[in-house]
């Protein structure tokens, strides 16, 4: 294993890191090991299994879990796999059921994981330890605003310690409805012949927009979107900045501040069909300005790209939200599963508008999806040239332009670099989050 990734030279500037980590299955294995296994991962989102008895199946860390609500309205998690021989339990990726029944040999438990029933109980004497047959659990699991993680250590820093700042940018979208926030139904669901960690800088990169989406630019042109009233953020001193902020432990986050009063929905959203929907859109703003101030506002509608390290986007781009997370089977292989998120009571016009933006940016047949992966497929095939060709350059911004910066990146690297080789390079100061700047929020309206 090549044991330098990463040349950060603030002299120059320069920025590399090298190919072979993306390339060598040493590499994944001790990514595995030293990320996947020791940091907070997302499992999903309460609203998922909104009902009793509700309960999805999904791979967490590479682990198949189960995520449950039981009987008495609490939110679980479990692994899928029978603490009889080890068959995964619940095939189906969602349902509803009062027990989860294993085919192989029919032992039965409950959605609080209990072992409830089982063939021919009484071969097994009186003696039998059934507390001790119960579905396992990963050793923690917890939620911070419904999002749901768990952690396959025992040890390190509990959830909200974890998040840090990164919890201010979850409030920013979980603050939108006063109904509170929900996944819709259905699940996107696709791979990719690239490195994971190509992902992470393609899911807040913001330089390829007008080149590897132009159809979907000209399109948003064409719906009669006018980019020259685009959100800009203000430059007075002491207002929340745009652009790139390290939000600590390889979080980060690049966004924008909406100063446009209501006039357009996200940086890269189509055009108000109509008067009636801009209006609409404008009564939702002032409602939301009544409840947090207008700063707050403002930066909640103006968008955000955030990375909860390692593997974790929440995508608010306001025209649509997407919570997208991914795992590495193979170095040039990785399956990613998304879903779209909104605000609950939310105006029917202003719901036909984001779904329409949701699946025409998103979708599995958008124009944004299916761009990327060819983009990301393209350079794990360049990667084949490592040896000849060994490092990528994120300089972008280093040369003191924060905002035009892929700072977001280096974030990334920095904590995927200390955990992998236990070498700390030191943040971008320009760049890092400064709670009064960037996190105000008005009294009484504290994180729930």
């Amino acid at each position: 294993m090549f044991d330098r990734f990463i040349i950060d030279d603030r002299e120059t500037p320069r920025f590399r890191v090298h190919r072979s980590a993306m390339v060598d299955p040493e590499v994944l294995a001790r990514e595995r090991a030293a990320i996947f296994d020791t940091c907070w991962l997302y499992v999903g989102h309460e609203s998922e299994v909104a009902s009793r008895h509700d309960f999805r199946t999904r791979r967490v860390g590479g682990r198949p879990v189960i995520m449950t609500r039981d009987a008495g309205g609490q939110v679980r998690v479990f692994v899928n796999s029978c603490p009889h021989r080890g068959m995964a339990v619940e095939t189906r990726s969602e349902g509803n059921g009062r027990f989860l029944k294993c085919f192989y040999h029919g032992w039965s438990f409950d959605t609080a994981g209990n072992l409830v029933a089982m063939p021919d109980d009484e071969a097994y004497g009186p003696n039998f330890d059934r507390q001790n047959m119960c579905l396992p659990r990963p050793p923690r699991v917890e939620s911070y605003r419904g999002f749901v993680f768990c952690n396959w250590s025992s040890t390190g820093p509990d959830l909200a310690t974890y998040l840090g700042h990164s919890r201010t940018m979850i409030d920013l979208v979980a603050d939108q409805s006063e109904e509170g926030m929900s996944v819709l139904g259905g699940t996107h669901l696709y791979s990719m012949r690239a490195n994971w960690k190509l992902l992470v800088e393609n899911s807040f990169d913001a330089y390829h927009a007008m080149t590897t989406h132009q159809r979907y630019i000209e399109m948003i042109k064409a719906s009669g979107r006018d980019f020259s009233r685009r959100q800009q953020g203000p430059a007075a001193a002491g207002v929340a900045r745009r652009g790139p902020l390290d939000l600590g432990d390889g979080h980060a986050v690049t966004g924008s501040v909406d100063t446009s009063g209501g006039d357009v929905m996200g940086a890269l959203g189509r055009a108000f069909p109509d008067e009636e929907t801009r209006a609409r859109h404008k009564a939702r703003r002032a409602r939301l300005v009544e409840l947090y101030g207008e700063e707050w506002t403002n930066r909640m509608l103006g968008g955000r790209n955030h990375l909860i390290f390692p593997n974790l986007f929440i995508i608010d781009l306001v025209m649509g939200c997407t919570i997208r997370t991914f795992y590495p089977d193979d170095p040039d292989y990785m399956e990613i599963t998304a879903w779209q998120l909104v605000p609950n009571g939310e105006d029917e016009r202003l719901r036909q508008l984001r779904m329409g933006n949701f699946l025409t940016f998103w979708g599995p047949a958008g124009l944004a999806t299916p761009d990327d992966v060819e983009a990301l497929e393209r350079c794990q095939k360049g990667f084949a040239a490592h040896q000849a060709a060994p490092w990528n350059d994120l300089s972008r911004g280093m040369n003191g332009n924060p905002i035009n910066s892929e700072a977001q990146m280096r974030v990334f690297w920095r904590r995927w670099n200390e955990l992998m080789t236990g070498e700390v390079l030191p943040p971008e100061p320009e760049v890092l989050f400064d709670p009064e700047r960037d996190g105000r929020r008005i009294a009484g309206l504290a994180a729930r």
